[in-house]
């Protein structure tokens, strides 16, 4: 066969500096394209062979890499083409739109054009990224067919001339040109990293060769040298495993190969807390496994947690369209073919197929949830903590999550168990049935006041914990989301509990009570002169409080500054009044009272009335580090005047 010439039918010649520009920062994206060629090329040729009934040896890519001669070859035995295929499948590229696109380019940035593989199918062409000639060599599993040769030096121009292949499939050389970000691929260590980032679980076993490395003595069974043995030409290392996790059947696997599967994904992490095994043929094909990770708070827990693959080639660690925010957290891989996929950016094109799989990864995750809470609840609750936060997330976001999973939240009571909001409701008291019929109460973690929660506990009411950063959220969206028709109220242990166990009607003593504290607490001159911020001083008398005084707070207005404070504004911006709530029935207030009706005393009983509200302070919220300092001054002189007294 003589030298034949042809042109690459493109409308532009300017497709190929287009390709090294536009994707340059991701030059290492040429291998993946040309080995998932390669591992198309073996699949064909099974699916042939099986069809023929012809027997053929097992599929394999094999990739050499020689520094000096600066080339990297990469080598399968799969279906091999004809001249005429090479040309139709790799010098025929008739996409429509390239000029358009081209000039395009001349008023846009780097950003809008760095999609150009991904649109017009240029897979192969990602080659010269890296090579300023390219070269293939093919043999067609066709009977009688030839060996072909086809040469393209990075412009439209290629020849086609006879081969020696004598093997069928196809071998790729890549003359790799001279700058820095190519000629780093000329390393076997770089080159091998790369592709056991890519190609990890392609299901045809990749070897690499440096050509160069010299004959090596073989080792021991220990892993010694063999010293005394001669030394053997360096043989291509095996880089991937070709069946992953979720492509085996799940009731062949035990707890530790999932676990064995994770720490090598994830080498730095504990054990994952449980897992999701994903396969699904129809209307869409999906397989994977998701990994529910302890959540480690001084790690950053969302960058790259899960690996997209296409037949098992990695494509991306982005899969923001696939995977909902709120399940974010999880980690693990993804197989789908049925992901449209921009080469370039390995990021997702619109498509009706990601949003049905979205939807059933979601559903999958919440049926787990269900499952595990069913079979197995102690375990579901030994790792709330590390799922509570995307599981309340997940309800905030999505409908159908949050439909499939709000009757599975769960929160610690006052006695520290856990319970659901259905089981939540059931604990009520006969006797406060109606008072608290749809209200949930709650308290703040580590900001309420205990007392309160005794008090309440002794009536058998009990309250549920409520964590600042995502339960607001929740609440919120319950209360406005019914789920069912019966409607949930979220209110705070310190604005309820006066509903709740205040029997006694107020007398004349309570009233002067209250004056006291107000003319100590607040005081004023006219109303001019009021502070607006000042604390209020309210009377609810109950019997059973064993507290003197505690703070109340509007909900809506502790609503509102939580939510200012989530986000990122200043607590001082937005001051919550708080009202000081005194139970006349307390001895302490009793005594207050009795020591100002005697007389002669006024000062110490304005240093009680502060100290009852210093305690109360203590008891919610806590005392800011500049009042510290003022509430033992006063404590000191207060224990100073009874002191004295006693004596």
């Amino acid at each position: 066969m003589t030298q034949r010439k042809g042109n690459i039918s493109v409308n532009t010649a300017d497709i190929f500096p287009i390709i090294k520009k536009w994707l340059y920062s991701e030059h290492d994206i040429f291998i993946r394209e040309l080995v998932a060629n390669a591992t198309d090329a073996i699949t064909k040729r099974h699916t042939l062979s099986r069809n023929m009934n012809v027997e053929l040896p097992s599929g394999s890519i094999n990739i050499t890499v020689n520094k000096d001669e600066k080339v990297i070859s990469i080598s399968d035995n799969g279906i091999g083409m004809t001249e005429e295929e090479v040309e139709k499948y790799i010098a025929q590229l008739a996409f429509s739109g390239a000029e358009e696109f081209v000039n395009k380019m001349k008023d846009q940035g780097a950003e809008d054009g760095q999609d150009i593989i991904g649109k017009f199918g240029l897979g192969f062409y990602s080659a010269f990224m890296v090579a300023s000639k390219v070269v293939v060599e093919s043999l067609s599993m066709n009977e009688g067919a030839k060996a072909v040769k086809w040469t393209c030096e990075g412009d439209t121009e290629y020849s086609f001339e006879e081969s020696d292949k004598s093997s069928v499939g196809t071998t790729i050389y890549l003359h790799v040109n001279d700058d820095e970000e190519s000629v780093e691929f000329l390393n076997e260590w770089k080159l091998t990293q790369t592709l056991r980032n890519h190609c990890d679980y392609m299901p045809y076993p990749i070897g690499v060769l440096d050509e160069l490395k010299p004959p090596q003595k073989p080792l021991k069974e220990d892993g010694t040298v063999d010293e005394d043995a001669p030394a053997v030409v360096a043989a291509p290392v095996i880089i991937n495993e070709t069946k992953p996790i979720w492509k085996k059947d799940p009731k062949e696997l035990t707890d530790d190969d999932y676990k064995e599967f994770y720490r090598k994904q994830f080498p730095t992490d504990s054990d994952p807390l449980f897992w999701i095994h994903l396969k699904v043929d129809h209307p869409f094909t999906l397989e994977g496994v998701l990994f529910f990770p302890k959540i480690n708070p001084m790690k950053h827990q969302v960058e790259n947690n899960m690996r997209l693959y296409c037949k098992q080639v990695f494509v991306s660690d982005n899969v923001k369209n696939i995977i909902p925010d709120f399940l974010s957290l999880l980690k693990g891989s993804i197989d789908s073919v049925d992901i449209p996929l921009n080469v370039s950016r390995s990021s997702l094109q619109g498509d009706p197929n990601v949003k049905k799989i979205s939807n059933y990864v979601v559903k999958k995750v919440a049926e787990a949830l269900k499952l595990l809470n069913k079979k197995d609840r102690e375990k579901y609750e030994t790792i709330w903590n590390d799922i509570q936060l995307f599981i309340k997330y997940g309800c905030v976001s999505d409908t159908k999550f949050d439909e499939l999973m709000r009757e599975r939240v769960i929160f610690k009571n006052s006695e520290n168990k856990y319970v659901t909001l259905a089981e939540y409701s059931a604990s009520h008291p006969e006797k406060y049935a109606e008072k608290l019929k749809g209200k949930v109460l709650y308290f703040d973690k580590d900001k309420s006041d205990v007392a309160l929660r005794k008090q309440l506990l002794a009536e058998g009411i009990h309250a549920i914990e409520c964590d600042d950063h995502i339960d607001p959220h929740f609440f919120q969206h319950t209360e406005s989301h019914k789920i069912g028709d019966e409607a949930i109220q979220f209110v705070s242990v310190d604005s309820e509990i006066g509903n709740l166990l205040e029997t006694e009607n107020t007398t004349e003593e309570d009233i002067r009570i209250k004056e006291l504290f107000s003319n100590i607490l607040s005081p004023q001159k006219d109303e001019k002169e009021k502070n607006p911020m000042a604390n209020e001083v309210e009377i609810s008398k109950f019997s059973n409080a064993t507290t003197p005084a505690y703070f109340k707070v509007d909900e809506q207005m502790k609503r509102f500054a939580k939510m200012a404070q989530s986000m990122g504004q200043e607590t001082s911006i937005f001051p919550t009044k708080k009202t000081l709530v005194i139970n006349p029935a307390n001895p302490l207030i009793q005594n207050a009272l009795k020591i100002h009706d005697k007389g002669g005393n006024e000062m110490l009983v304005s240093k009680l009335c502060h100290h009852v509200e210093d305690l109360a302070q203590i008891s919610s919220e806590g005392l800011k580090s500049e009042e510290k300092e003022l509430f033992i001054q006063r404590t000191q002189d207060l224990m100073q005047e009874l002191t004295t007294l006693a004596l």
